[in-house]
């Protein structure tokens, strides 16, 4: 069977390969503890459930606009001033299914064959599998541990070119949970300003949940919010990870680009979990504050977890709610079996099958001396896989 060259262009996320090898293991009746997916393990607020149950009952059931209902983009708009001190109109605002389409939908309409995309090093996994797939060039710009893995303004100038047609980044990060502050951006805005041509994505699922202070977006410098676009969702930071709800702010002419590529991919996102949406983005945040509570929690146990692991790397994350420990140490060691443990893909298969934890290769995210950890589990669960995870880990030589 010959399938389309497309299908050599990219590769199958990692977080979601590992999570299905997980899934297989646990199905043949293995104890897999797991702390590899970038899922709150909270169920959505009461009041954004009954907010669907109640759309069901309304007949909230036909055919929406491409871009959504104009009161959910209403709402996106109400919360991206409320909390942003960003002005949009609902023009502006194009709602898909999940962040990750609205990234795929940008990239498609923005990136042409052989356009540079610079993306800093950690990124997100699909970051540059959805650049080579509309045949853009991802240019990595590996980042510092001492700089808490954030791109500094001299490492972007060094990579802008007459080729740059965008540059992507998360804050928080994932996988690193990294922020940038206000003074960090206004460095990095300072080089585009220098250069007109070059668009910004800004992916800013994590904002929530964050432990040291107010989210800053790079948006909210006017000297290029005429060419920032806005990535955002509701999956993180109101337990709705498989409602698919995302949204994209941008210009009118890009959200324009972006409603059009939608409208002959998907359409518009489901009604229901719509109709939920403009309830969680217009009430209550207790439930999101009580969620950011739980995981600053957790975030302090794992730091004592991994403080007991020996000669590891690792850096207190400020957001998200994954650590990104450097593992390299155990590189070039041997299981009980005799098996090698060349890089980090080994030891994570290495992990998985032996001491049946699930955790995701650095490799994935553009960083091959580390592994992602997410503490979106239970206190108990989390103990649970550092204990498995420190005794494998002992046990090479």
């Amino acid at each position: 069977m010959h399938f389309s060259s497309l299908l050599d262009r990219f590769k199958e996320p990692e977080t979601l390969k590992m999570a299905k090898m997980g899934r297989a293991l646990r199905a043949q009746g293995f104890d897999i503890t797991d702390l590899s997916l970038g899922e709150p393990d909270f169920d959505t607020p009461q009041h954004i459930k009954d907010a669907a149950k109640k759309a069901i009952d309304d007949n909230y059931s036909h055919y929406t606009p491409v871009a959504g209902y104009l009161d959910l983009r209403e709402a996106v708009c109400t919360k991206l001033l409320r909390d942003n001190g960003l002005h949009f109109t609902p023009e502006q605002i194009v709602v898909s299914t999940g962040a990750k389409q609205c990234i795929a939908n940008l990239i498609l309409a923005l990136v042409d064959k052989d356009d540079e995309v610079i993306i800093p090093t950690p990124y997100w996994v699909t970051y540059s599998e959805i650049v080579k797939l509309a045949g853009g060039k991802p240019i990595l710009v590996n980042t510092s541990f001492e700089n808490d893995y954030k791109i500094t303004a001299k490492e972007l100038e060094e990579n802008i070119n007459s080729k740059t047609k965008l540059f992507m980044f998360s804050s928080p990060c994932n996988p690193t949970g990294s922020i940038y502050t206000k003074s960090e951006l206004e460095s990095l805005v300072k080089v585009f300003e220098k250069h007109a041509d070059v668009y910004i994505m800004s992916d800013e699922i994590y904002e929530y949940i964050n432990y040291v202070g107010t989210h800053e977006s790079i948006a909210q410098f006017e000297s290029i919010k005429d060419r920032t676009i806005v990535i955002n969702g509701l999956s993180k930071g109101y337990a709705m990870t498989g409602w698919r709800v995302g949204y994209l702010a941008a210009p009118i002419e890009i959200a324009r680009a972006c409603d059009k590529i939608q409208g002959q991919f998907t359409s518009a996102t489901n009604s229901i979990a719509q109709r939920a949406a403009i309830t969680a983005l217009l009430s209550d945040m207790k439930p999101t504050m009580d969620m950011l509570d739980a995981f600053r929690n957790r975030r302090e146990k794992v730091m004592r977890f991994l403080g007991e692991i020996p000669n590891i790397k690792y850096m207190l994350p400020p957001g998200a709610f994954y650590v990104f420990p450097d593992v390299s140490f155990y590189f070039g060691k041997k299981t009980k079996d005799g098996d090698l443990i060349s890089n980090a893909d080994d030891l994570c298969m290495y992990l998985l099958n032996v001491a049946h934890v699930s955790t995701v290769t650095g490799a994935a995210f553009g960083a091959p001396n580390c592994i992602r950890l997410s503490f979106a589990n239970s206190i108990e669960n989390i103990e649970k896989g550092f204990t498995k995870l420190r005794v494998a880990l002992a046990e090479l030589s």
